[in-house]
This record gives C-alpha cells, sequence and structure tokens, in this order.
C-alpha cells in the first residue's frame, strides 16, 4: 500500500478531511481506487462516494471496484441524486435562484413567477425547458448549493447514507461544489468525511476552486503530498519542478514496473527547444524535421494555444471569422464608440442600426470619416452587401449589445455533465447545441445507447423506434453539406437533440451571429467538434490536460491573448496573474510527454533565449533556418 493511502486511511479514522496533492503523472487515481479498496477490505459495509472528472474515469473505477455500496459519477449526478427527490424543497429554490440577479440564470428578462413550477415535476437533462420544467447543468450547481445551505435535513439524509464522499481533480471543481462539502457541513456533528485528489499547479480553469489552501489553513482539511512520477522522462520531470510554485518537487517512482521506468532507471527523454527568427512561421518545417507520426493523434500532439492558425488546416476558417472577424460588427463598435466619445445624448431606441448610423453621420459633419467603416471594413461590407442589409434592418439597440468573441466559439473546457462540477464554459447557445447534437450522434454510433437515450427526447417503445432512430442518425451523418439550420431543425424534429430555451432565446438576442451561422456547412462544425474532441493531430492547451502521449509539440504562440504571456514566463515580466496562468497551463502541456517533447517559439527575444539555455540546457536549443 502507497505511503500516501495509509495516510489518508489514518486522517480518515481520526475524523479528518484530507487533501492528497500529486503533480501530473503521480497516480492520484491509482491512489483514489487503493484507498477504496481498503476501506471496503476493512469494511466491506461502509458506504463511499466517488466524484470524478469525466464519465471515462467513473466507468474505470467501476471496472476496479466491485461494490453494492460504492457510488460512482459525475458531480451533476451525485447532486443530482441527493436532491431529485425533493420536488417542494427544489421548486422553490429554483424560483430563488432564477430570480437572483447575482447568479444571472435567467435566459430572459421577465422574473419567473412563484407558482411556474406548481403543476410540473423538476427534471435534470441535458438542455432547458423552464416551461417542461427540466434543468440543466448552469443551473443544478447553485440550486445544490442552496438547498444543502437551507435545509438541514437534506444534509442528515445525505450524511446518513454516506460515510465517505472523494473528490477526483478537485482543483477543476465548482466553489459551489467545495462551499456544500466544506461550508455546509462545517458546524454538522453528524457528516461525511471528505477527501480530496488533484494538483493545484494544473489549476488551468477560470471557473474552478483552484486550490484549497484556505481550507488547510483553516484545519478543515489535512493535506498529503504525492511526490513520485510515473509518466514523465527525467529531463520532463527536471523541468516541470523548475515550473512549480508550491515546493512540491516530483522525483521518479521507485516502482519499477511504472511506464517511465526501465530496466530500474528512469528513461531519459528529450527536449528540445526550437525558434525563428523573422516573418516565416516554420512549424512545418520543424514537424518534418522532427520526424514524428503526426497523423496518430493517439500518440503524437501539436498543442496550440491559439486557435486561429489551426482554423483553415482543420476545416472549420468560416466559423472562426464570424467569432474572431466579423468585421461589421467592428464597424457597429467603431460607431458606439463614436457615440459615447463625443456624448451624443439622443434617444435611439426604435431606431435600425442604418437609421443610426445615418444620424451620427450627419451629426459627424465634417468629421464623418470618423464614422464610416475603415478601408478593411468597408472592403468587407462591399464583399457581404447581403449580409450588411440584414445588420442594416436590426434594431440597434439590440445589435449595440452583441458580443462575441472566439471563445464563445472553440472555448475546449467541457459544458456539460460529464465534467466534475465545472460551471458553464464560454461557448455560446448555438455552439452548445451543435455540441449536443455530435455527442448524441457520437453515443449512438460508439454504441452507448443507454446514454444518449439519458440525453435526448427520442423514445424507444418497440422494434419500428430502433430502425427510425437509426435511420434519424444515419441521416444526421450524411447532411455535412447541408446547413447548420438544416441540421438544428432535423434534429429537433427527430427527436435526437431538441430547440431549448437558450438557443431559442440566442436566435432572438444574438440574430445577427444566428443569420451568418445558420448558412454555413454543417460539415464546418463537425470539424470543429473533431479537433476540440482530440480526434486530430492538432489539439488546444485546455485540452489536453489528464492525456498523455509519446510525443508531444508546444506551440508557444500568445496570439494577443491578455490571460497568457510566453514571453512573460521566461522573464517574469507581467501581472502575478497572468504569469501564474501561463506557468501552470505550460506546466500542464510539459507533462503530457512520455518521451518527447519539443517546444517551438518564434522570434523569441534574447532574454527569452538565455532563460530558455538556463532552463533546457543550451544543447537543447536549436534555430531554425
Amino acid at each position: 500500500m502507497e505511503p500516501e493511502v495509509k495516510e489518508a486511511l489514518i486522517q480518515l479514522r481520526a475524523g479528518n478531511n484530507f487533501l492528497l496533492s500529486g503533480g501530473a503523472g503521480s497516480g492520484k487515481t491509482y491512489s483514489l481506487v487503493s484507498l477504496v479498496r481498503s476501506i471496503f477490505d476493512a469494511s466491506p459495509a461502509s458506504a463511499v462516494a466517488c466524484i470524478t472528472y469525466t464519465r471515462a474515469a467513473a466507468d474505470e473505477i467501476r471496472s476496479r471496484i466491485v461494490s453494492r455500496n460504492l457510488q460512482v459519477g459525475t458531480i451533476h449526478e451525485f447532486l443530482w441524486s441527493c436532491i431529485g427527490a425533493f420536488q417542494k424543497e427544489l421548486k422553490a429554490t429554483l424560483i430563488t435562484v432564477l430570480n437572483d440577479p447575482d447568479i444571472k440564470l435567467s435566459i430572459d428578462d421577465a422574473a419567473v413567477p412563484e407558482d411556474f413550477f406548481a403543476d410540473k415535476k423538476i427534471e435534470y437533462k441535458e438542455y432547458l425547458l423552464l416551461r417542461e420544467g427540466i434543468i440543466s447543468h448552469d443551473e443544478l450547481l447553485p440550486v445544490a448549493y442552496r438547498m444543502f445551505r437551507d435545509y438541514p435535513k437534506l444534509k442528515r439524509i445525505v450524511a446518513d447514507r454516506l460515510q465517505y464522499i472523494f473528490v477526483d481533480e478537485y482543483q477543476d471543481t465548482s466553489k459551489y461544489v467545495i462551499d456544500i462539502f466544506l461550508e455546509c457541513y462545517r458546524d454538522s456533528a453528524n457528516r461525511p468525511l471528505f477527501g480530496f485528489f488533484g494538483d493545484a499547479m494544473q489549476a488551468i480553469y477560470e471557473d474552478g476552486i483552484g486550490d484549497l489552501k484556505a481550507y488547510v489553513d483553516a484545519g478543515l482539511v489535512r493535506e498529503i503530498p504525492k511526490t513520485q512520477n510515473r509518466r514523465n522522462p527525467e529531463s520532463v520531470i527536471t523541468l516541470a519542478n523548475r515550473l512549480r510554485t508550491d515546493g512540491l518537487k516530483q522525483m521518479p517512482s521507485d516502482d519499477n514496473n511504472a511506464p517511465n521506468m526501465k530496466d530500474g532507471k528512469i528513461i531519459p527523454g528529450n527536449v528540445k527547444f526550437y525558434y525563428s527568427t523573422g516573418d516565416d512561421y516554420l512549424i512545418e518545417k520543424l514537424k518534418a524535421n522532427l520526424g514524428w507520426n503526426f497523423s496518430d493523434p493517439r500518440a503524437t500532439k501539436e498543442l496550440n494555444l491559439t486557435h486561429n492558425m489551426i482554423a483553415p488546416r482543420v476545416g472549420f476558417a468560416q466559423l472562426m471569422e464570424i467569432y474572431d472577424k466579423d468585421r461589421i460588427l467592428e464597424y457597429k463598435s467603431r460607431l458606439t464608440s463614436y457615440i459615447k466619445d463625443n456624448n451624443i445624448n439622443e434617444d435611439f431606441a426604435g431606431k435600425t442600426f442604418a437609421q443610426v448610423r445615418n444620424r451620427v453621420i450627419e451629426l459627424a459633419g465634417a468629421n464623418s470619416k470618423k464614422v464610416l467603416p475603415t478601408n478593411t471594413q468597408a472592403e468587407f461590407i462591399a464583399q457581404n452587401p447581403e449580409l450588411y442589409a440584414y445588420a442594416e434592418s436590426l434594431m440597434f439597440e439590440d445589435i449595440r449589445k452583441l458580443y462575441i468573441d472566439k471563445e464563445q466559439l472553440v472555448d475546449d473546457k467541457k459544458d456539460d455533465e460529464s465534467v466534475v462540477g465545472r460551471t458553464a464554459s464560454k461557448r455560446d447557445a448555438l455552439i452548445k447545441h451543435l455540441h449536443r447534437i455530435e455527442t448524441n450522434i457520437s453515443l449512438y454510433s460508439d454504441g452507448n445507447v443507454g446514454e444518449f437515450l439519458l440525453r435526448t427526447d427520442f423514445k424507444i417503445q418497440s422494434a419500428r423506434d430502433k430502425i427510425r432512430l437509426k435511420d434519424a442518425i444515419d441521416a444526421l451523418k450524411a447532411m455535412g453539406d447541408r446547413t447548420i439550420e438544416d441540421v438544428i431543425s432535423f434534429a429537433d424534429k427527430s427527436g435526437i437533440c431538441k430547440i431549448d430555451d437558450r438557443l431559442t432565446q440566442f436566435k432572438i438576442k444574438k440574430a445577427y451571429v444566428y443569420y451568418r451561422a445558420k448558412q454555413i456547412r454543417y460539415s464546418e462544425f463537425q470539424k470543429l467538434f473533431e479537433y476540440l474532441e482530440g480526434k486530430t493531430p492538432f489539439s488546444t492547451q485546455h485540452k489536453i490536460k489528464g492525456r498523455e502521449f509519446e510525443n508531444v509539440l508546444v506551440v508557444l504562440d500568445n496570439g494577443n491573448w491578455n490571460n497568457y504571456n510566453f514571453e512573460a514566463l521566461f522573464t517574469g515580466d507581467a501581472k502575478d496573474s497572468v504569469l501564474e496562468r501561463t506557468r501552470k497551463l505550460f506546466y500542464v502541456c510539459c507533462t503530457r510527454s512520455k518521451n518527447n517533447l519539443a517546444l517551438y517559439y518564434q522570434n523569441p527575444s534574447a532574454d527569452v533565449l538565455r532563460i530558455a539555455a538556463d532552463w533546457f540546457g543550451a544543447h537543447a536549443l536549436e534555430k531554425l533556418a
């Protein structure tokens, strides 16, 4: 038995919550499984819940531990199992949450009346249809937190049912979840014991708790460090230890059967820092020189922070253009900035975009050039007259409020309940809906029909229904050349993926974005989905957390992001928050490698090269030409 597992058992016997902190590749999930087995070996009647990061992780734990007293699932599944039966309290709390302006879950501006759910049973599903009493992931977390906070009976029932609750990848868990476990139960005489497994250095999602330092300092949780590394070669472990700032230093596993050990010695591995100068982006030349098989996404990955360069290579350039380079919306911003900067206080209510534009040009007079489109914007408008005419017809107040960003398209932080405790990603309602369509297709195609039926409105009551379902899925798969709107409509009518409240509101509030996106071939989204699901040689640097590959290429490109700065990673010249965020992301990227790690940096400064030579060794630096 691992010493960390022994220490966790000691803490549990003493009635203490614990935190098992381990770096990348330390085998934290292995420790979790070992701990649960030890508990059942000592007391088979013990009641244990394991909250996992993904359903795949849940399935793995179930396959390794057989006990009728073990409950394994995602945080959403767990919380719903706790609150779903208490319909009266659930309805009252849901009304409160939906009407709370600080939580911002309402889909429109109207208050939800107290009797709105009087004749409905609240259900939890993949989508939101309030008029039918269906809530989704976004509502579940705050509703569950308030119910645990406000109803002591609920806390007692859960405590009576479970002795131990363990959370894997705790750092990515919503604060709502941590507050349920550590705040709501803080003063309870009867409570489960909680164990958390994870790594604060891998907290790369903005909406996760990040770390439990405050709870450790307050004595609510006892920390147990796990220092071994079973995944990475020696060169990557050395780099990873340079990057950590929490004092945890990893060392090779003492298990000769660990993947990174061979003949009793740790694999040395290979870390190289490639760079180029000038305007030429030499990534393809580098990939050819490396000699890796980039067509095998299971063994080799190219990791990118920015998606812009990847979009045309993968095949979703038009979608990226909508969310990242809409020149008409740029012009709208130019116009609204002029209105604000020049204190134009006219009431534009009920006016179209065209009417307001013409009025502002009139008011600008000799300065009208400042409110006309720039050359780039004018060229785009000339190339898209129908689109511009549609924009002109929209109410100015509607288009004025419209904000889009590429993160609404390509945010790769999962937004469904397969991820432990996560709040919603930045994907907008349209993109989330398209992801649900493709996910449902994938579930059925992979033979996971039970999971598919949980996520859809499709009902199988006869053999004929099974045939109808197969025909519908086959039809959707073949609709790549049809428009996005055609696919949404077919998926809704066939019951594969119903149009929910959020998409309905999106069509109204973001009509301009929907107008553009609905006309694009669905194959563009299919390509985006494959990319974000890791089914291409390319991957985003957020997506690969928890994964491992023989060969990893990390492209160090800031891409005009405000949240990350790779130059600052080396020089330290940035805000602490940006530096910390970048260091964690870089740590996650580098520690995916089981053997070879290559880094590419275009036009590094002299300071970056100097520090890179210190980090990797001068022999590891190579200039591409």
